[in-house]
């Protein structure tokens, strides 16, 4: 049997680290609170100013409750495009830990304000109390960047 994965090259890094940017949402995987069974959901994905994974959740979904007890988390992103089958087109799963940035934490206001730049409607909640942001710090990515195209990536690779 061939190799399933190639050899992580500048081609590879490159369509990753455009899938990131580009990302405006993406299907977060956690495991539940209380039972751990595998969880899904779409989240709003945007980037930190130094180009990190970052989401804004509230306290009271679920997936915010399962990320407290468990910061292993799972993020898919890249979109299939208007034409052709799905699954030929380029996606990422990072595979990272959640990190929770709350009011009043160094950074957040900062945060915000460039989250804001990219999710101009999160503006009517931004500021709620239950709501904090989530960086995505990656150890693995799995690239597909298309048939015969699959790549292992570290966060080195991504630019974190």
């Amino acid at each position: 049997m061939p190799e399933l994965i190639q050899p992580t090259d500048d081609d590879a890094r490159a369509l990753a680290r455009g899938l990131i940017d580009t990302a405006r949402f993406g299907a977060l995987a956690v495991h539940e609170a209380g039972t751990g069974l595998p969880m899904v959901t779409r989240v709003a994905v945007g980037t930190t100013p130094e180009g990190q994974p970052v989401t804004l959740v509230s306290g009271l979904s679920h997936h915010t409750k399962a990320l407290e007890l468990d910061t292993a988390c799972s993020l898919l992103i890249g979109e299939p495009g208007d034409k052709g089958d799905p699954l030929t087109h380029p996606r990422l799963t990072l595979m990272a830990k959640a990190r929770f940035l709350r009011h009043g934490d160094t950074d957040r206001d900062a945060l915000a304000a460039h989250y804001l730049q990219s999710h101009p409607k999160s503006k009517l909640y931004i500021d709620f109390p239950d709501f904090c942001f989530v960086k995505f710090e990656v150890d693995k990515a799995y690239l597909n960047g298309g048939f015969a195209r699959a790549f292992v990536l570290g966060p080195q690779d991504l630019g974190l």
